[in-house]
């Protein structure tokens, strides 16, 4: 097999034909994201701005982005492209995000004004989104139904969660990771036991086909997330508290983001 074949096989016909995530692209992807983490976060440092509250605060639009567009691309409300499915529609919304970024920031330097200007900006691309579904809203046949399982299953995921903070520090103090993954894991299994979807990613499909229930889903979740916090928290207390900021950031827009985009296409399609 050549490199060509290789590319196509592994790269091209998975987002060209639907067909989810395989091992050799996910390890391909996974490495590209921690590599962009890094160099992200030194970019942020070069240019003094602080990963805080204010910074996670303007990137919820650039973070509700990346599902809206995937949502309403599966929607047909946007052409189907490399650039408008994930993982190509992830990278152009994180190219957005650091352009606007870079962009106020040659105008404001690390100043207070930037952060809402940021936010700002970020709000002006979904209302973008948000129009042309507005203006495409009776092509859509919106699933209202999908909330009386949704909802139920959330209160009852996110329930054990906070029980799981009452015991376990470790847990308690990485709650909004854990609080949005199970958010995202509802969404998996709501999902594929009520509504027929399919599971893309390659572990989690695994174990849906193993275990026979997509319910699963939440302990994948805590068999991920426990050993990540605490190598994040315990093993490396003492690095630069500001990385691991960013690096919780990364995991909670992996959590939070496909969690949405599968709301989403839920509830639209």
């Amino acid at each position: 097999m050549g490199v060509g074949e290789f590319f196509y096989r592994y790269f091209v016909e998975p987002i060209k034909y639907n067909q989810g995530y395989n091992p050799v692209n996910t390890l391909v992807y996974a490495i590209i994201l921690g590599i962009m983490v890094l160099i992200l976060y030194k970019m942020l440092k070069r240019m003094r701005i602080k990963i805080d509250d204010r910074f996670f605060l303007a990137l919820i639009p650039y973070i509700v982005l990346g599902p809206l567009m995937r949502a309403i691309t599966d929607e047909g409300l946007l052409p189907r492209t490399y650039l408008t499915v994930s993982p190509g529609g992830y990278f152009v919304i994180a190219g957005f995000a650091i352009a606007s970024l870079f962009a106020v920031w040659r105008h404001l330097g690390p100043d207070e004004r930037l952060y809402p200007i940021y936010q700002d900006f970020g709000w002006v691309l979904v209302g973008g989104l948000v129009f042309i579904v507005i203006i495409n809203w009776g092509k859509l046949s919106v699933k209202w139904e999908y909330f009386k399982y949704f909802i139920p299953s959330l209160v009852i995921s996110e329930a054990f969660i906070w029980a799981l903070t009452k015991k376990f520090k470790l847990i308690a103090d990485n709650s909004v990771l854990f609080y949005t993954h199970f958010y995202d894991a509802t969404t998996t299994f709501v999902g594929i036991q009520f509504f027929g979807f399919w599971e893309q990613h390659v572990l989690a499909r695994k174990l849906i086909d193993l275990t026979g229930t997509p319910a699963v889903m939440y302990l994948e979740k805590l068999l991920v997330l426990i050993p990540v916090v605490y190598i994040l928290d315990r093993m490396m207390e003492g690095e630069d508290p500001e990385l691991m900021n960013f690096v919780k950031l990364a995991i909670f827009i992996l959590g939070f983001g496909p969690g949405t985009r599968n709301l989403l296409i839920a509830l639209l399609g």
